[in-house]
C-alpha cells in the first residue's frame, strides 16, 4: 500500500515561488502533481518517471514549475516559480504504475492534497 502525504503549500503573491513536497511510503513507478480548483475539474500538472527521471508538463505550467523526485527519500517535489492567480488551487501528489499522461485514471494512489493561493 502506497501512502502519500504533500506539504509546502501557502498563500503568496503573483510572481512569487512556491516548492511543494510529497513524501511516499512503498514503491512509486510513476508519480505526477495534479491540481483542482473550485468548480473546475481535477488538472494534470506535471509527472515523471521513476528509472530515467524523464518528465512531462501541461502547457499551462511548461517552463514555469519542476517536477523532480529524490529516489533516496522517496519525495517528489513540484517548485512552482512566477505564480500566477490561475494556479490557484488544492495540489495533489499521486503515483500509479501507468507513466506519460496526466490523466487521473491512470493515478492509482492520491494524497491529501495541499492548498496553494496566489494573490494578485
Amino acid at each position: 500500500q502506497v501512502q502519500l502525504v504533500e506539504s509546502g503549500g501557502g498563500s503568496v503573491q503573483a510572481g512569487g515561488s512556491l516548492r511543494l513536497s510529497c513524501a511516499a511510503t512503498g514503491y512509486t513507478r510513476c508519480m505526477a502533481w495534479f491540481r483542482q480548483a473550485p468548480g473546475k475539474e481535477r488538472e494534470g500538472v506535471a509527472g515523471i518517471y521513476s528509472g530515467a527521471g524523464s518528465t512531462y508538463y501541461s502547457d499551462s505550467v511548461k517552463g514555469r514549475f519542476t517536477i523532480s523526485r529524490d529516489s533516496a527519500e522517496n519525495t517528489l517535489y513540484l517548485q512552482m516559480n512566477r505564480l500566477k492567480p490561475e494556479d490557484t488551487a488544492m495540489y495533489y501528489c499521486a503515483a500509479g504504475p501507468l507513466c506519460g499522461r496526466l490523466l487521473p485514471g491512470d493515478y492509482t494512489y492520491w494524497g491529501q492534497g495541499t492548498q496553494v493561493t496566489v494573490s494578485s
